[in-house]
């Protein structure tokens, strides 16, 4: 056993958008969760926290909830939404060159029961890598549909931004950088 730890991925410090691409693969890897904003028809702000999985090409994101959840009415009035993925510092959440963060906009709906075939298994596949948790807890398809109160959700990504590491260290100013949803993530 070696008395040094394997070093934390760093985020880089260019905004080229291979780099950009490179870090958004790595939090949407690594992060375990969003942050989903949304408004409900009154105008009140709500932001739930949820599993995902992820799709290219364009950017899409998948959840599971429930059409009573606060979240889900907010969506079934307005399709906006705005929402964030976050990593810590390294192992003890400290190491600030090891910190990054994205946020999104985007519209989000149900997956119709015709699309469910494209996301349902890859979306259990992430949120449950192990397979005997996936058997566990993976929804059949009949389970998704109504009147079963159970559904995945797509939000289509439609600006994406980074934390812009490039200056935060010289001046510490919290700045974003758009990444072009037209920039392909590496595989």
């Amino acid at each position: 056993m070696s008395d040094t730890a394997s070093p934390t991925p760093q985020p880089s410090t260019t905004n080229e958008p291979a780099s950009l691409a490179g870090r958004t693969r790595r939090l949407l890897e690594r992060a375990r969760y969003l942050n989903l904003a949304t408004v409900s028809a009154t105008g009140l702000p709500w932001v739930a926290t949820l599993e995902y999985a992820w799709f290219r090409d364009p950017l899409r994101l998948v959840y599971g909830s429930t059409t009573g959840a606060r979240h889900s009415r907010d969506i079934a009035f307005r399709d906006r939404v705005s929402g964030s993925l976050f990593l810590g510092g390294g192992d003890n959440g400290t190491e600030i060159s090891a910190i990054d963060g994205a946020q999104f906009t985007g519209r989000c709906s149900e997956i119709p029961p015709g699309e469910l075939d494209r996301y349902h298994e890859a979306f259990y596949e992430s949120v449950f890598p192990d397979e005997e948790q996936r058997a566990e807890w993976m929804l059949p398809r009949s389970s998704l549909r109504a009147p079963a109160e159970h559904r995945l959700y797509l939000i289509e990504v439609e600006r994406w931004w980074l934390i812009d590491t490039r200056t935060w260290q010289q001046d510490r100013v919290d700045r974003r950088v758009e990444l072009p949803l037209d920039t392909r993530l590496p595989c």
